[in-house]
């Protein structure tokens, strides 16, 4: 009898996995926007903000807003927004949320929902307050960026020990800016890389430092500047290679002129998540002279992984590059296959194993608290000991647990 209703159960299961599923948002904040569009971002689309495949539609008959997805497999996080991380749903007091969830299969097949709040709406709630350290300023907040004919904050993080000496420093360059340092200006929380590093300075794990450039991204154009590649369902894309022109031959020079940087490509890294690992991963690939450790956080290759695969085998990356990957494992179900596929194809390409270092965690998810989480670990292996001038970093890990 157990074995004929764990059958049916499972035979339900797979059937209910092949039913699409209707999200419905029953109650939304007072201060919504009249013709404001809702999206739903998530691991089903990459985490874009404005996809219109995800847009949800009025229901006049019911009063509420739908949206039904195909019939899909695993698990889907995702949020509501109305059209960027700036817009993105809060809880009552304005406060970050965690992903929403939806199991295919084992989840009912129409989901009513609630919106609280959304960022840019907080209306009397107290605003957040910063929590830059004072080692963090604002280069400029509109810093020229040529290339693209617009103009960009940058903000500049300073180890312990810089002001008052005379030493030099690696240099990492970080994408979107607004999420790195400052909880006040982030749109999904902050990584706290400056919290990070200097602990690690104070309780001597990092005795040497390092300098840290974020750039905010572009808000509407940040999908268009993290990928040199056009994606076709999104129609997003292609303005990567002027972006990381900026990088190299416009924000760089002037960093190494003004701050005391080691400018040689051992002391430089680019680092970023989502799709500001794609961008980083494009990066190193495009000036390897320039970027020789590369930090790679849930990235959004799905994006553009046959252009991605395709020209690691066009530009070969430098053996002597560091690369560090790292995601969750159910974040969507492309996620571990395609970092998986770029890993392998670097190391196909003349990347030996310890220089590659892959970690895909159970835990982790689509978020700024796992990319916190790990930034330590990560920057540790790529810079620590090598800016130190420590002997090199012992064999990396490659985890799936």
């Amino acid at each position: 009898m157990k074995k004929i209703f764990s059958r049916l159960l499972t035979r339900l299961r797979r059937h209910a996995a092949r039913l699409p599923v209707t999200f419905r948002l029953t109650a939304l904040p007072a201060n919504t926007p009249a013709g404001a569009t809702i999206y739903l971002a998530g691991s089903c689309n990459g985490w874009v903000t404005d996809d219109p495949a995800y847009a949800f539609a009025f229901d006049a008959a019911a009063g509420d807003y739908y949206l039904t997805l195909p019939p899909g497999r695993g698990t889907l996080d995702y949020k509501f927004c109305r059209g960027s991380w700036v817009t993105i749903e809060t809880d009552a007091a304005n406060r970050a949320v965690p992903n929403r969830r939806y199991l295919f299969g084992q989840s009912e097949q129409v989901i009513e929902q609630q919106i609280l709040n959304w960022e840019d709406q907080g209306g009397s709630i107290p605003p957040r307050q910063h929590s830059a350290s004072p080692n963090v300023h604002i280069l400029a907040p509109a810093f020229a960026m040529p290339q693209l004919r617009r103009t960009r904050r940058v903000w500049v993080y300073l180890p312990p020990g810089y002001e008052g000496g005379t030493g030099r420093y690696p240099v990492l360059y970080l994408q979107d800016g607004q999420n790195i340092f400052d909880q006040y200006t982030s749109f999904a929380g902050e990584w706290g890389v400056d919290e990070t590093l200097d602990q690690l300075a104070a309780s001597g794990l990092d005795p040497h430092g390092c300098v840290v450039v974020a750039v905010d991204n572009g808000g509407p154009h940040r999908l268009d500047e993290y990928s040199p590649w056009r994606n076709k369902r999104t129609k997003r894309g292609g303005e990567g290679a002027q972006y990381v022109d900026f990088l190299v031959d416009t924000l760089k020079p002037f960093i190494d002129h003004h701050y005391r940087t080691q400018p040689a490509r051992d002391s430089t890294g680019v680092a970023g998540s989502s799709m500001g690992g794609l961008l980083a991963t494009y990066a190193a690939l495009r000036y390897p002279a320039v970027f020789g450790r590369v930090g790679v956080l849930s990235p959004a290759y799905w994006f553009a992984a046959p252009a991605l695969l395709r020209y690691v085998a066009e530009q070969p990356p430098r053996p002597d590059t560091r690369w560090y990957f790292v995601c969750g494992t159910q974040e969507s179900p492309t996620m571990v296959p395609l970092m998986a596929a770029v890993h392998d194809a670097l190391h196909a390409a003349g990347v030996p194993s310890n220089s590659l270092n892959f970690r895909a965690l159970p835990d982790g998810l689509h978020a700024e608290w796992f990319w916190r989480r790990e930034f330590g670990q990560a920057y540790r292996w790529l810079f620590a000991e090598a800016a130190a001038g420590l002997p090199a970093a012992a064999a990396p890990s490659t985890s799936l647990a």
